[in-house]
């Protein structure tokens, strides 16, 4: 019997692991960038973001060449679409990248990036986000990252829920819709960090 599964629908997402010293240069970043409050006020990034989260800034573009962040995420870029869809990236170009620290009771509404690609990778996760007020949940939604494409249909899921993992970063396309939920019970931070980019126009075809 000859079988086949097809996907000719829906857009792809790519996972990629960060490198361990990215990590560690950013979290130090951002915890130095923490005791200097007049620096922060001028990288804060805040009115342009869609969350009600209280502490969301900018990466300076010393740092990230500092890092070579430009480089991490173009080679990611061009790795997911050259094999996952045939398409060779020949402009990356960033938007814009920033942090975000999110703690109990803060969240994203959904909402969707500019540019054509997004990504957003996990530098600090809380232990523990809380429990649901029915303790009998199977699927514990606090603190996730979820994407939306359309609607639901059959044998298709419309959502995709992301469990943040330190050191785990995610691709996708900057139209699609996501949300972050909201966490409890600890005072432990949940830091993140996005980026916006813009690439050729012949790439920016994929949908």
């Amino acid at each position: 019997m000859s079988f086949e599964i097809l996907k000719p629908f829906g857009p792809s997402i790519a996972k990629v692991s960060m490198p361990k010293e990215i990590v560690s240069n950013m979290n130090q970043y951002v915890d130095d960038l923490s005791n200097n409050q007049d620096k922060l006020a001028k990288l804060d990034h805040g009115q342009y973001l869609a969350g009600n989260v209280t502490n969301e800034f900018r990466l300076d573009i010393e740092f990230m060449k500092k890092i070579k962040w430009a480089e991490f995420l173009a080679t990611s870029c061009e790795k997911w679409l050259l094999d996952g869809h045939n398409i060779t990236l020949r402009r990356f170009d960033i938007i814009s990248s920033w942090i975000v620290k999110q703690f109990k009771n803060d969240y994203n509404p959904i909402h969707y990036h500019s540019g054509q690609i997004s990504g957003v990778g996990y530098l600090k996760v809380p232990e523990k986000m809380g429990e649901y007020s029915q303790k009998n949940k199977k699927l514990n939604q606090n603190g996730k990252l979820v994407l939306i494409d359309g609607s639901k249909r059959f044998v298709c899921s419309p959502t995709y829920m992301i469990t943040p993992q330190v050191g785990d970063f995610y691709f996708f396309p900057s139209y699609m819709m996501h949300t972050v939920y909201p966490f409890s019970d600890t005072s432990e931070e949940r830091r993140s960090v996005s980026f916006n980019a813009k690439i050729d126009d012949d790439a920016a075809k994929l949908r």
